[in-house]
């Protein structure tokens, strides 16, 4: 329902009504803190400026009557009156109510019907339902400052978080998979140091060391090469410190500062907003209990004149008119508010929404950065055994065999001659 600044219902002193004509059934006359006379009919809540016929039962000259109602966007008034409490204007479809007129206007009013008003403190305003649909901000793109206005039901549907709590909770576990991935690619260096380590440790074993020839400079050759893949895997792990882990944590380290400025700013200005709309329902209340007062003690002058009762009219018509200034001031600080509350509400969600698209652009790049180096590290680990394919080759038993027996030969079996 709408808050709208409800004029100081006063019905006239005795003497003040200068037209003499009674007024039809139904109708009555009030007077605005302004002190400008407008006549309600009780059945209908219909207003109106001018003096009703007493033919018809209707004014004179209808004309149209809507309420002083700024633009609404996302539940909130840019400026004027609040459109709902701040715990459930979100979780209305936003509106636009246009421009409009109240009661210390000029124009005359005209009925409307009671499907497409509501009426407050006898006065009737659009009902928010027939105004069309505000635009979205970005009506091309799914953003953030479109989509979290509402209040979003848990899972087991025991309460409500804000939309702009959605959105902190997002970046929030956006930070944590930053740090996790960074564990995880620091993980992945510990194991490229230690793989690399017994790669190294194992290139130095004298296993199979007296192994001769061709098939021995293989070997030998083997045996290097776990050397030289020991020596790919460190500079591995080392380019995946400088140029993927510590980025990211960089990255983290800078995006929790950014966090901070909007982490509790929007909610301060939403509890500074309810607040205010509290503070617009006792005023409302106040006048609504002034005017009724008002009201009974006219209706005691009807029935007993006397001067007491008289004074007390005019106090209860002060206070009446006090309390209808209260509430205005009160709306005022109120749309001050939520006016605030706005600005900085479209300003933090593209902030936030900036820093998501940021994170996620940045782990993409580094992510890529690790692809890229694993693929070099893949193309230099097979250059490490291209020397052992090689050797491997030109191992030859024939030849190595004949070069080890003119090494190690000690002679020959020769046939030797019998004597007779």
């Amino acid at each position: 329902m709408s808050l709208a600044l409800k004029p100081g219902m006063v019905p006239p002193p005795p003497g003040e009504e200068s037209q003499t004509v009674v007024l039809p059934p139904g109708w009555q006359s009030y007077l605005s803190p302004q002190g400008r006379r407008y006549y309600v009919n009780t059945a209908t809540n219909e207003t109106t400026w001018e003096r009703p016929s007493s033919s018809s039962g209707i004014p004179a000259s209808p004309g149209p009557h809507r309420s002083s109602l700024p633009p609404t966007v996302n539940g909130y008034h840019t400026s004027g009156t609040p459109a709902h409490p701040p715990e459930t204007a979100h979780m209305s479809v936003r509106k636009s109510t246009g421009d409009s007129q109240n009661l210390g206007s000029s124009s005359p009013s005209k009925k409307q019907s009671k499907e497409n008003t509501i009426t407050i403190n006898c006065v009737t305003f659009p009902h928010p339902d027939t105004m069309p649909e505000q635009q979205l901000l970005k009506p091309t793109e799914w953003s953030y400052c479109d989509y979290f206005w509402a209040d979003k039901k848990d899972s087991q549907g025991n309460g409500t978080v804000a939309g702009f709590e959605l959105l902190l909770q997002k970046q929030l576990k956006g930070k944590q998979m930053q740090k996790e991935m960074s564990e995880f690619i620091r993980e992945r260096i510990k194991i490229e140091e230690e793989y690399a380590k017994n790669l190294a440790k194992l290139s130095q074993n004298s296993l199979a060391a007296q192994e001769e020839g061709s098939l021995g400079e293989a070997w030998a050759q083997v045996k290097k090469s776990l050397a030289d893949e020991a020596e790919v895997h460190l500079k591995f792990s080392a380019k995946l410190h400088s140029e993927v882990e510590k980025p990211l944590m960089n990255f983290r380290e800078n995006f929790k500062k950014d966090m901070k400025k909007c982490d509790h700013h929007i909610a301060d200005l939403r509890k500074q907003l309810a607040s205010r709309y509290a503070a617009v329902e006792k005023a409302r209340k106040a006048l609504t209990e002034r005017q009724r007062d008002l009201e009974m003690k006219t209706q005691q002058l009807e029935i007993k004149l006397s001067n007491k009762t008289e004074e007390d009219i005019k106090k209860a018509r002060r206070k009446s008119t006090q309390a209808g200034d209260d509430l205005m001031r009160c709306v005022d600080l109120y749309n001050q508010a939520q006016s605030k509350w706005f600005e900085e509400m479209v300003t933090t969600t593209l902030e936030l929404e900036r820093l998501e698209v940021e994170r996620v652009e940045m782990i993409r790049q580094h992510l890529c950065q690790y692809t890229q180096l694993r693929h070099e590290t893949d193309m230099f680990n097979q250059s490490t055994v291209e020397p052992v394919d090689q050797l491997l080759r030109k191992v030859d038993p024939a030849k190595d065999r004949e070069l080890w027996v003119r090494e190690h030969k000690t002679g020959s079996i020769r046939p030797v001659d019998m004597e007779i």
